[in-house]
């Protein structure tokens, strides 16, 4: 069975996140099924673009901690969105955690509803945001994501869109995402492609010079003491040892 749902509107291919029981975790098999949808809009020439959403209230909780998809495989879903030749539209009713960021941040537009917070929780487990930072550094403004970074706080969609998290937020996602539709729906193929190729060169150099040593070190991370203790502390609803 499919966690990613797929129905299509005069060119535009949604792809809904559907794993409710784990809020969209980033599971090895959500990551292995989102990416062959992704491959086949890709190819498909009767998709314009791609809008990417989520079934319950959480866009994706991030990383599926009881079934990680291996780093390498998660950096090639980044990437792949990069390179998709067709625009890749977040659509964001929910919140949204961690390693979801780094999916969202490598969509090329993005809109929240008012309900979608956000958080990057990696430091309160013990690891850093190291993979999903291929995407989240080169699009984000960087002293919000110190901020952010550093302290787990949560934080809003009108915050996520000041800061270039997001592109824009408001009451009615679809409202907000309609003049998006249209304009693309009424350009080119080549034009949206070529286009979408100037403004992902520098994501795509971050990938070409980093992927492999934030790989590593989430690799590193996660097999730790302090990860160990952290996770099974967010497994056991407790604070982990080091809260002061």
């Amino acid at each position: 069975m499919t966690l990613i749902g797929r129905t299509r509107e005069r060119g535009v291919e949604t792809l809904t996140l559907d794993s409710p029981h784990n809020r969209n975790a980033l599971s090895a098999a959500l990551v292995g099924d989102l990416a062959a949808a992704l491959t086949d809009a890709g190819e498909d020439t009767g998709v314009r673009a791609v809008v990417l959403t989520h079934t319950g209230t959480t866009f994706s909780a991030g990383a599926d901690l009881r079934d990680p998809p291996d780093p390498d495989t998660l950096v090639g879903l980044f990437r792949q969105i990069a390179e998709v030749p067709k625009p890749v539209v977040a659509r964001v009713t929910g919140h949204v955690r961690a390693g979801g960021l780094g999916l969202l941040a490598a969509c090329d537009i993005s809109a929240a509803s008012h309900q979608a917070t956000f958080a990057f929780t990696e430091v309160r487990i013990g690891v850093a945001p190291a993979v999903i930072s291929l995407t989240l550094l080169p699009r984000t403004d960087p002293r919000a994501l110190a901020r952010y970074y550093l302290t787990g706080e949560r934080f809003d969609a009108a915050e996520a869109a000041r800061t270039g998290l997001v592109t824009a937020a408001g009451d009615d996602v679809d409202a907000v995402l309609a003049p998006v539709l249209d304009g693309v729906r009424r350009a080119s193929p080549q034009g949206l492609a070529e286009t979408k190729r100037l403004l992902t060169a520098r994501v795509l150099e971050a990938f070409d010079r980093d992927a492999a040593g934030l790989t590593a070190l989430s690799a590193r991370l996660f097999a730790s003491p302090q990860a160990r203790e952290g996770m099974t502390a967010f497994l056991e609803r407790r604070d982990p040892e080091w809260v002061v």
